[in-house]
C-alpha cells in the first residue's frame, strides 16, 4: 500500500487455500486546491473511500498485515480502529519497498505461515 495504490491478497477460499491477489484499489488523488484548509478536507475525504473500497474487498477478515512505503498504512490502521465492523481485527504493520504482484504474494504468504 502507498497513498496511490493498494494490493490487496488474501486466501482464495476465505479460510485456506493459497493466497491470492484479490484486487487492485486505485486512490483518485488531491486535486489542485489553492485553498489549504479545503485540499485537507479533501485529501482525509478521499483518503477514507479508498480505505472503503479496500475494505470492501475483504469484508469477513479476522487479520490484517499492513505494509508499504509511507505512512499511509497507520492511517488505514486507525481509520479501521475507528470502524464498528473492523475494530476488533488483528493489525500488524510493516514498511517496506514497493513489490511485483507476485513478490507481495509471497512476502504475505510467508507473513501468516
Amino acid at each position: 500500500m502507498d497513498s496511490r495504490n493498494a494490493i490487496v491478497v488474501g486466501r482464495q477460499d476465505i479460510d485456506e487455500g493459497d493466497f491470492v491477489v484479490l484486487d487492485h484499489v486505485k486512490h483518485e488523488g488531491v486535486d489542485g486546491n489553492s485553498n489549504e484548509n479545503a485540499a485537507n478536507n479533501q485529501e482525509i475525504t478521499l483518503n477514507h473511500k479508498f480505505f472503503k473500497e479496500i475494505l470492501a474487498t475483504v469484508p469477513n477478515m479476522d487479520e490484517v498485515h499492513v505494509t508499504g512505503t509511507g505512512q499511509i498504512q497507520e492511517q488505514f490502521i486507525h481509520f479501521m480502529a475507528d470502524t464498528a465492523q473492523y475494530k476488533n481485527i488483528k493489525s500488524t504493520e510493516s514498511t517496506s519497498n514497493k513489490m511485483s504482484d507476485e513478490a507481495f504474494v509471497e512476502y504475505i504468504s510467508e507473513h501468516f505461515n
